[in-house]
């Protein structure tokens, strides 16, 4: 999830026959590894001792006519499927999201999955993995994920997806969703991508050793978010029997809110508005504009039309350079309806006659925000000690009472909004198989270059190495992962109970103590750390116990706070507007947080040419 300043039908059957020529062979392959399934056949090769099937399609490419419409189901089971590079979706680069270059990247030819297997496969039925990717459904992609050592210890299987990012897979206009019918009619084509590959394994996935009566969803951050989304909508009833998610929150979007209007009728955000695409085409774009206003029955069409034909990556940079200046967040989780409810994914949680039959597993991590907070230059210096061509900055706090508060208060808020409170929707809703986690391990060591454990921690998204037991991130990856026994520990503990949970619903660390199931009386959850904190314990954090200690905090300006207590209460879950007003007797009314965090971020940017120590 992208956070603010401080963390900051003819025509089907001819796109499938050019789809399938674009990227499949004819020729026949003989390959000891090779899958037939129902839109090809996979091509199975040997990696780190595992079986991988890459690339294969699970629907249609979602480009030209296809585009904002839900996923496309085909089917063609004698086409070789070719694996190939660079089919992510569209999105700005980033080597974090595993999807390096300069600008946009990716393509919107992107609906391809992954599954990893071990070698002994066949004749196999075993608890299927259904991996959903993070970075705030912006960025992100299935090939940055390696799960051999969690396949090779624990005989699992594991599918990787791509879904459609950012205003590709989430998007409002009176264009596209009033001139179109059924599921089409959705803003919400990312989540229905995933749903759609969730129908894929359903059909396939036994071919490739996996038990299609036992999927585990799984993700991290909008992943997370992803399988929250997924548990709220009916549209994915009988597509998993067990979810867990990683650091996920429930925000969603008014269909007002994200066209960009407020309940006024007034243009509060441009992301999801007309002002994005007349900046994308001032010149001929004014003119259909005005045609489709007047009279939209007549000249509806065209102006689909003319939508459909904005080159993508274009519109992308677009939104991209909107949201950069405008410090507002990309319109994406929609409640429309179709896939997800409109009383928002909260309330759809809680809703007993949209229960699903399966067990829950949520945590956040102890130090969720220093993924951001301990790059930001408002907290910290930042400075290449050495030369610009060895990419690590050397980072010290300056800032750090101010820095540990909105660091605690942020994570401590993530876990109430993004783990007990779905989990008491849960409960309310009649399930009984709910389970509560904290990532908590921060055995890092002490770097010339920063003093890990006490800036890092336990931060966002820490916690997936322990899984996968693929330990990287970028160039700090050897700092933050030490190698040794207590890495050793917490990786032995997170892919026992994850894979655990996985074949039975129960999580199990093969250590002590055992995981008690969560409830709203006791709240309880495992601290998952190196062994000698590994513990079950208890809390009964509340937005005003949180907030309250803010109130009282010797550290900070009032702005500061009041800076801290909106990111609080507008993050993880739907924005807590009136909780902000009363804060503290209303003494945040006299800021306007987005100009306020605008000028500070500007001020940086002035001072240092960046508000990032790593220049992004």
């Amino acid at each position: 999830m992208k956070q603010k300043l401080f963390t900051k039908n003819s025509f089907i059957l001819l796109l499938a026959a050019g789809f399938l020529v674009s990227c499949m062979s004819s020729n026949s392959v003989s390959n000891l590894y090779a899958v037939h399934s129902s839109t090809g056949i996979a091509q199975g090769v040997v990696k780190n001792n595992i079986i991988v099937w890459e690339d294969i399609p699970y629907a249609l490419p979602p480009e030209g006519l296809l585009r904002w419409k839900a996923p496309r189901t085909f089917t063609d089971e004698t086409a070789v499927i070719i694996s190939k590079e660079g089919n992510g979706c569209l999105q700005e680069s980033s080597m974090y999201a595993g999807i390096p270059g300069d600008g946009i990247v990716g393509q919107e030819d992107c609906l391809y999955l992954d599954v990893q297997g071990p070698e002994n496969f066949m004749n196999n039925s075993l608890p299927v993995m259904f991996w959903i990717h993070g970075g705030g459904n912006t960025t992100g992609v299935k090939d940055y994920y390696d799960f051999s050592e969690l396949i090779r210890r624990h005989e699992v299987i594991v599918v990787t997806i791509n879904y459609r990012l950012g205003p590709m897979g989430w998007f409002t206009h009176p264009a596209i969703q009033d001139l179109q019918e059924g599921l089409d009619k959705t803003s919400n084509f990312g989540t229905l991508d995933i749903i759609e590959a969730l129908h894929w394994v359903q059909k396939n996935i036994s071919r490739f050793g996996g038990d299609s009566e036992n999927v585990t969803i799984f993700g991290e951050s909008a992943g997370g978010h992803n399988v929250l989304s997924l548990l709220a909508s009916p549209a994915s009833t009988g597509l998993f029997h067990k979810a867990i998610s990683q650091s996920g929150y429930t925000n969603s979007f008014t269909k007002n809110e994200a066209i960009g209007l407020n309940a006024e009728g007034e243009v509060i955000n441009e992301l999801g508005s007309d002002q994005a695409l007349q900046r994308y085409d001032s010149s001929s774009y004014g003119s259909i504009k005005n045609l489709y206003t007047n009279n939209p029955s007549k000249y509806g069409d065209e102006y689909q039309k003319y939508l459909r034909l904005i080159d993508g990556k274009e519109l992308l940079a677009v939104y991209e350079l909107i949201a950069s200046q405008s410090f507002d967040r990309m319109p994406l989780t929609t409640r429309d309806e179709f896939v997800i409810p409109m009383n928002g994914i909260q309330n759809a949680l809680s809703d007993p006659n949209n229960r699903k039959n399966v067990s829950v597993l949520a945590g956040s991590n102890k130090d969720e925000l220093s993924l951001w907070l301990g790059a930001n230059r408002y907290f910290v210096n930042g400075y290449f000690p050495l030369t610009q061509l060895i990419p690590i900055p050397k980072v010290e706090l300056k800032k750090e009472g101010l820095y540990k508060l909105w660091v605690k208060t942020r994570s401590q808020g993530w876990k109430f909004r993004g783990v007990d409170d779905p989990l008491m929707a849960l409960e309310q809703a009649g399930y009984d198989s709910l389970y509560s986690y904290r990532f908590d391990w921060d055995d890092q060591k002490k770097s010339f270059f920063a003093d890990f454990p006490n800036l890092v921690g336990a931060a966002h998204g820490f916690e997936i190495s322990f899984i996968t037991g693929d330990f990287k991130f970028g160039p700090i990856g050897r700092y933050v992962y030490p190698k040794g026994d207590l890495r050793d520990q917490m990786e032995d503990t997170m892919m026992a109970a994850w894979t655990s949970f996985a074949k039975t619903g129960s999580p199990d660390t093969g250590k002590t103590p055992n995981w008690k199931k969560f409830n709203s009386k006791d709240r309880f959850f495992m601290k998952l750390d190196s062994d000698d904190f590994l513990a079950l314990e208890k809390d009964m954090l509340s937005i005003e116990y949180i907030l309250g200690r803010v109130r009282l905090s010797p550290v900070g300006t009032l702005l500061e706070k009041c800076l801290l207590v909106d990111e609080t209460l507008q993050n993880i879950g739907d924005p807590l507007d009136d909780e902000y007003l009363n804060w503290n007797q209303g003494a945040c009314k006299q800021f306007n947080t987005n100009k306020e965090r605008k000028k500070i971020a500007d001020d940086l940017i002035a001072e240092y040419g960046s508000v990032s120590v790593y220049g992004e």
